[in-house]
């Protein structure tokens, strides 16, 4: 899986992987202060301190980390009539063998012999959390996976049974039957704090075994992965390969499962990001017990506080999550949750932001009731539900575009509007947007021909009139910013406040 932060980088996940790359050990030195002439032999021997290690701490836990190998079904097998173009052990065809053809032979090089499946195999890291064989990994180590082996720090290789996956986290749980004395590791209990010192066990580029140490360089940290983002960053070096493995603390206990790195060539350049313990623990019970994970949910589209929503909207702080809209038959709905309120609290905990809020109500099991604090046109409401069941699906409300460049200009914000109801397949309510200036004020914000403003300003708009109305009343009562509900294709509905002195 790769994710996009930048032209020139990406976020790789670690697992499917080639080549060798050249590791470091990052090791402090304590030299002594005293003149080597005032000392004799032995007494200068004896009085350099050796580098701190973490020999101790790997003979500890190395023995658990265990490399992980799958295979998966890579669709019909490939044939050719007659001889490949190509001599066998040829760059061309260790590129065939490598993306499509198996190890035994290539298919079709002395006819059509055709039939079968290609087999597609990776490899990745995992390691053991109980001495019955229950082990770690990445879901996207053994996703759709119909073979898995596990090889151990002591070169012996067992097959493996999947308990469990859950793709939200990137996570699941696998069993090596046969034995009840697998050596294994303990989750860490607490947080780790920025700085502390990591390592990471795990199986690079298929080498096994492979112990790399960092620091812990940032915790929190949102990769756009998903709605439940909450990596530690590490600079320990972590390749492909490495996914499912562990990052332990200089005590031996895990405080992360690796599994993305950032990097503009696939290999590691210090920046790898860890599921934290703390989420592993949580998801790996529900797999062990039921072999899927179920999470707590109120059913609304929300998003953050920005500084201009905040200001558009009056409220004190940037903070709390954004209901865009309320889902239908969800809890929300139903417990009189509307539109525009500002999530604050939960259970008396304060809400930073939208990611906040949506780990701390999928951390929940479904049928929870939880206590709401919202800010509702200026002021607080407190509203109680029972949190319902995620679906494992969500479902994508593309709305059709439209064809039709007509309506009526608001040049203020560089938008085209008609009447949502005169443009085929842009639904009843709001306003349709037709055309965006490229050089206006709402291409800036990211408005497409074919999205439906519903309300400005907290009203419910049905022309470009009352846009145009909307938007001069918010100038008249000083506001910098003006607040739209805009529904957005597969995006769904969300807030844009765009500040009108830019205009």
């Amino acid at each position: 899986m790769q994710v996009s932060l930048a032209p020139a980088a990406s976020v790789r996940r670690l697992a499917l992987l080639a080549g060798v790359a050249g590791l470091g050990a990052a090791v402090l030195f304590a030299g002594p202060n005293a003149p080597l002439n005032e000392l004799g032999p032995a007494a200068h021997a004896q009085s350099i301190q050796r580098p701190v290690g973490f020999a101790d701490i790997v003979e500890k836990v190395k023995p658990a980390v265990v490399s992980v190998r799958v295979k998966m079904d890579g669709g019909p097998r490939v044939t050719f009539e007659g001889d490949l173009p190509f001599r066998r052990g040829s760059p061309m065809d260790r590129f065939f063998r490598e993306f499509g053809l198996p190890d035994d032979g290539a298919p079709g090089r002395e006819g059509n012999q055709g039939g079968g499946r290609n087999m597609i195999t990776g490899q990745g890291s995992g390691f053991f959390i109980s001495a019955d064989g229950y082990a770690v990994t990445n879901n996207h180590v053994v996703d759709k996976a119909e073979n898995v082996q596990v090889t151990a720090d002591d070169g012996k290789i067992y097959q493996a049974k999947v308990i469990g996956t859950d793709p939200r986290s990137d996570l699941a749980l696998i069993k090596v039957d046969g034995r009840s004395d697998f050596p294994f590791v303990k989750f860490a209990d607490g947080n780790p704090r920025i700085g502390d010192w990591v390592l990471a066990v795990g199986n690079p580029f298929g080498l096994g075994g492979t112990v790399t140490a960092g620091i812990v360089s940032a915790r929190g940290r949102d990769i756009g992965n998903g709605p439940y983002d909450d990596f530690i960053q590490i600079d320990a070096p972590v390749n492909k390969g490495n996914s499912g493995g562990p990052t332990f603390d200089v005590d031996g206990n895990v405080i992360g499962v690796n599994t993305a790195i950032f990097s503009p060539s696939g290999g590691s350049v210090g920046i790898a990001f860890a599921i934290p313990a703390d989420t592993v623990k949580k998801v790996v019970a529900q797999l062990k017990d039921k072999g899927s994970v179920t999470r707590g949910w109120i059913g609304v589209q929300i998003q953050s506080v920005t500084p201009e929503i905040a200001d558009s909207m009056g409220l004190k702080s940037v903070q709390g999550a954004l209901v865009a809209e309320p889902q239908a038959d969800g809890p929300a709905v139903k417990a009189g949750v509307e539109a525009g309120d500002v999530i604050t609290q939960v259970n008396g905990t304060p809400v930073k932001d939208a990611r906040e809020l949506a780990r701390q109500i999928s951390g929940m099991p479904p049928g929870t009731t939880v206590n709401l604090t919202l800010l509702r046109k200026g002021g607080e409401k407190a509203i109680s539900l029972k949190l319902g069941q995620l679906p494992n699906e969500r479902e994508a409300r593309a709305e059709p575009r439209s064809k039709d460049e007509s309506g009526t200009e608001v040049p203020r914000l560089g938008l085209t509007l008609a009447p949502a109801g005169s443009v085929a397949g842009s639904g009843s309510e709001g306003v349709v947007v037709t055309n965006v200036d490229p050089n206006g004020l709402a291409a800036d914000h990211g408005f497409k021909t074919g999205d439906v403003i519903l309300d400005v300003g907290g009203k419910k708009v049905g022309n470009p009139g009352e846009v145009r109305d909307a938007i001069r009343e918010a100038q008249k009562g000083g506001k910098n910013t003006v607040l739209m509900r805009v529904k957005s294709g597969g995006e769904g509905t969300k807030f844009v406040a765009l500040r009108l002195g830019k205009a």
